[in-house]
C-alpha cells in the first residue's frame, strides 16, 4: 500500500472520515456497545411505561406519561454516546462519561428499593463502572484523539 493510500484510508484526527474499524480498540469497542446497550434498556423501559399508562395500570396518568417521555428523552444520551464512541469520534466520550458518573447514584439508590431491583442496581453499577474503566484507559484515550497535543 502507498504511503498516500495508506494516509487516506487510516483514520486520524486529519482525516476523520476514514473507515473507523481497523483502528477500534477493544476498550472503546466495548465502551461503545455497553452505552448503547444502556441507552436501549432506558427505550425499552420508557416505552414500557407508556404502555401500562395506556392501559391504566397507573395511580396518576399524567406522571406516568411524563416520566415515559422523560426517559425516553434521557435514552438518546447513551444511545448517541454508543453509536459516537463506535465511529471513534472525540466529542462522544465526554457524554458518556457523564452517562456513567450519573448511572451510579441511581444504581445506589436501586440497592436498597426491594424486590428485583438490587439485581438491576448491581448490573447498572458494574456496567458504569466498566465503561468508565474503558473510556479511561490511555488506549482509549488516543484512538479518540484525546490528550496531550503537539503545539
Amino acid at each position: 500500500m502507498s504511503d498516500k493510500t495508506e494516509r487516506e484510508t487510516s483514520r486520524s484526527p486529519e482525516n476523520p472520515a476514514a473507515p473507523a474499524a481497523a483502528g477500534r480498540p477493544r476498550t472503546v469497542g466495548a465502551a461503545a456497545l455497553l452505552c448503547a446497550a444502556q441507552g436501549a434498556v432506558i427505550a425499552v423501559l420508557s416505552v414500557v411505561m407508556l404502555i401500562l399508562t395506556l392501559t391504566g395500570d397507573t395511580d396518576d396518568t399524567g406522571q406516568a406519561v411524563a416520566g415515559g417521555v422523560t426517559l425516553l428523552a434521557l435514552a438518546a444520551l447513551p444511545l448517541a454516546a454508543g453509536h459516537g464512541l463506535w465511529r471513534l469520534r472525540r466529542w462522544s466520550r465526554g457524554p458518556a462519561v457523564i452517562v456513567q458518573l450519573l448511572a451510579l447514584p441511581v444504581a445506589w439508590t436501586l440497592l436498597g428499593s426491594g424486590g428485583a431491583w438490587p439485581l438491576v442496581a448491581v448490573a447498572l453499577a458494574v456496567s458504569a463502572v466498566a465503561v468508565l474503566g474503558c473510556l479511561l484507559n490511555p488506549t482509549a484515550t488516543e484512538a479518540l484523539g484525546i490528550g496531550v497535543r503537539a503545539a
